[in-house]
């Protein structure tokens, strides 16, 4: 018996965390560090334990059959509370990317399965390997696979809009939630669904790396240039001429003189370290590792020390017309927690 379990436990859990290790190690930018990935995977086990409560009480007071239930309840119910992590974070700019969209989204899914197939393995010691097999390399994959392709369509859909607009994240939801019903709608032929989630979701999910690396290293090139040039300005006093420079101008002139200082720093060091975020992810593209430096960290305290000396109401004024896109504060981000 304990042999088996020793067997089951890989075969249960193991897939989910080496297919996320794969989708991890394909991001030659290393858009998301380990550190991100490991709060998403306990965020997704929390929710898995959260669902568990939720499910058990949707049944009984819709008072359906487990088997109606999960074809058509429990995918709204798993992938939006699965979906919510993502959304946060999309709220926060902590993704900018299709790449790091896709492993966010797939760690969320990994604790989520990871979470399941313990209880299942307590609840039912005698399942047989096939079941563990079907709960591995199929659902295991399935809770993954539908949390990351919607990031990738929430991704493209918001990656053009600064602001939050929740209908831009129905089309993924209601995506990741028709392939989980359709999934579930096997309970007979396992074996088929499993087989489907093998062949669709690496095909789908290196297609998305191709197409998403490209675009990421044309961007990077461009938006690279376009900040050195911005710093520039900034050094040589060029900025003020300009359309953003002006409405900086204008709203600084209503501050003292030390408070007008404070925002122009504040622009320079922020565009310094979307620099040095572009410079480490164009690095780490050719292989180099680069890891945040003592310095960067030091950077980072003293543009949130300034933040809090202009204030939120200022900032929020200056944030429109600054032209910062989520994919530069994604990096920010990042190239500040990157561990």
């Amino acid at each position: 018996m304990f042999f088996q379990f020793l067997l089951e436990v890989p075969i249960g859990l193991g897939p989910v965390v080496v297919f996320l290790m794969v989708l991890q190690h394909l991001d030659s930018f290393r858009l998301v560090s380990l550190y991100t990935i490991g709060l998403t995977i306990a965020g997704g086990g929390a929710l898995a334990i959260a669902s568990y409560s939720l499910n058990g009480y949707a049944m009984d007071l819709l008072h359906t059959d487990f088997l109606t239930y999960s074809r058509y309840v429990a995918p709204v119910v798993e992938e939006s509370l699965k979906a919510g992590i993502l959304i946060y974070l999309f709220s926060r700019s902590h993704v900018g990317f299709m790449v790091d969209a896709a492993i966010i989204g797939f760690a969320v899914g990994t604790g989520f399965a990871l979470v399941e197939n313990v209880y299942v393995l307590y609840s039912f010691p005698q399942a047989n390997i096939g079941v563990w097999v079907i709960r591995g390399f199929g659902t295991a994959l399935m809770h993954g696979g539908t949390t990351a392709i919607f990031g990738v369509l929430a991704q493209s859909l918001t990656e053009r809009h600064s602001r939050f607009r929740w209908l831009y994240y129905l089309p993924g939801l209601g995506v990741a939630i028709i392939l989980h019903s359709a999934f579930n709608h096997f309970p007979n032929a396992p074996l088929t669904a499993t087989l489907a989630t093998l062949v669709v979701l690496p095909v789908t999910m290196f297609l998305v790396f191709a197409k998403s690396e490209q675009a990421i290293h044309k961007w990077l090139l461009t938006d690279y240039e376009n900040h050195e040039h911005l710093l520039d300005d900034l050094r040589s006093g060029e900025f003020v001429h300009s359309e953003a420079g002006r409405f900086v101008s204008d709203l600084a002139n209503k501050f003292d003189a030390e408070h007008v200082a404070e925002i122009f720093s504040y622009l320079q060091l922020h565009t310094e370290l979307v620099l040095r975020a572009e410079q480490m992810l164009l690095a780490r593209e050719k292989g180099e590792k680069q890891v945040a430096s003592p310095e960067d960290k030091a950077h980072f305290a003293q543009l949130h020390a300034l933040e809090r000396k202009i204030g939120r109401t200022a900032l929020l004024t200056l944030w429109p017309h600054l032209h910062f896109s989520r994919q530069e504060l994604s990096e920010l981000y990042e190239l500040e927690h990157h561990r």
